[in-house]
């Protein structure tokens, strides 16, 4: 649609077309003229106005449109559509502003809970949940109903934090399966959903359904049997680089960079419009992301990408080692653990159970 077209739906102040304006007037979004740029001239209170080209616009209206179909009813118990596309702005902002972008990995309520209070700026539920989380060998293993699952618990403990879901392996193999996984994470909590490889088909299937997506090169977990360093070698970094322009200009809205050497990483961050996030890609992406166990030390193994916080692993050994000594020697539960009846009561049960 042209912004000609678009502007048919407002003329004099006035939206015209009923369903638009249901729309527009819930997320509080009215069109300028014919330049081919939308404004937001009463934005929620406390944030700025955004611009948006008109392909922006239509997609963030076709959310809204959904959203307002699926549930008609008052969303003061979900999360606002303006309120994210406010963020993602605030997150190109940032890097053009080159303020890093903190991203870790949930995977439970508890954990992201403590992600948000601390000022996470995203939490990605990555498919890394399978390994870290649930026993399995690879990240292939993990399903969509793992996803949607972990999703779930991690939407319920940090409702304000924008969350990208991993879109597990084979769960996008074709653009339709793509969209009814998308929808699937989406449904469960997720902001973004997030694939693996140079899969322009489908990122444009997604774009087009105003899902937003977030892309990503380098050792693709999924995809590649070995776990080491991608783009050593100057053609393979000329074809990342290239990979990169070329998803931007298809409307990814981030872009995870993961074990690639530094100049790299730097030169795709430089190429592109979305940000882009590292694991093991150096000092010069617009974010870092970690795993949430590699970070507090869960495990003995430790990566060269990564920094170990704390060591909560032989935290978590030591109290529990502790916890078996106290109830084989007797020493738990203690009296401040236990609950006894009034003395009345108690003479009472005695009486009837001699």
């Amino acid at each position: 649609m042209s912004a000609r077209n678009l502007c048919t739906f407002v003329r004099d102040g006035e939206i015209q077309d009923k369903g638009f304006a249901k729309c527009c007037l819930r997320a509080q979004i009215l069109c300028t003229g014919c330049a081919g740029e939308i404004a937001t001239p009463w934005p929620p209170q406390g944030q700025k106005p955004l611009s948006l080209s008109v392909n922006q616009f239509l997609r963030l209206s076709a959310r809204i449109v959904n959203l307002l179909a699926a549930n008609d009813k008052p969303k003061s118990d979900r999360r606002n559509e303006w309120d994210f596309m406010a963020r993602r702005s605030h997150f190109r902002d940032m890097k053009r502003r080159d303020d890093p972008i903190a991203v870790l990995t949930a995977y439970d309520a508890p954990t992201a809970k403590t992600e948000e209070a601390a000022g996470v700026d995203i939490i990605l539920v990555g498919d890394s949940v399978g390994t870290a989380m649930l026993g399995y060998m690879s990240e292939r293993e993990v399903t969509l109903a793992d996803m949607r699952h972990h999703v779930g618990a991690v939407r319920r403990g940090a409702p304000k934090t924008p969350i990208i879901a991993d879109l597990p392996y084979h769960s996008y193999d074709t653009p339709e399966s793509a969209l009814n996984s998308s929808r699937l994470l989406i449904a469960a909590g997720a902001d973004m959903v997030k694939f693996e490889g140079f899969l322009p088909d489908i990122l444009a299937a997604l774009v087009d359904a105003s899902i937003e997506v977030c892309c990503h090169l380098g050792l693709e977990p999924q995809h590649h049997e070995g776990k080491g360093v991608k783009g050593r070698k100057a053609a393979e970094a000329s074809r990342l680089v290239r990979d990169a322009i070329a998803l931007d200009k298809a409307g990814m809205a981030m872009l995870v960079l993961e074990l690639m050497p530094e100049e790299v990483a730097g030169r795709v961050t430089k190429s592109v419009a979305a940000p882009t996030i590292g694991i093991g890609a150096g000092r010069e992406t617009d974010g870092q992301v970690l795993v949430i166990t590699d970070v507090l030390g869960f495990t003995p193994t430790n990566y060269r990408h990564n920094r170990r916080y704390q060591e909560f692993g032989q935290i978590m050994l030591e109290a529990v080692s502790t916890y078996v000594f106290d109830v084989r020697s007797k020493k738990f539960p203690a009296e401040a653990n236990m609950f006894f009846m009034d003395r009345d009561e108690l003479e009472k049960f005695l009486k009837d159970n001699p």
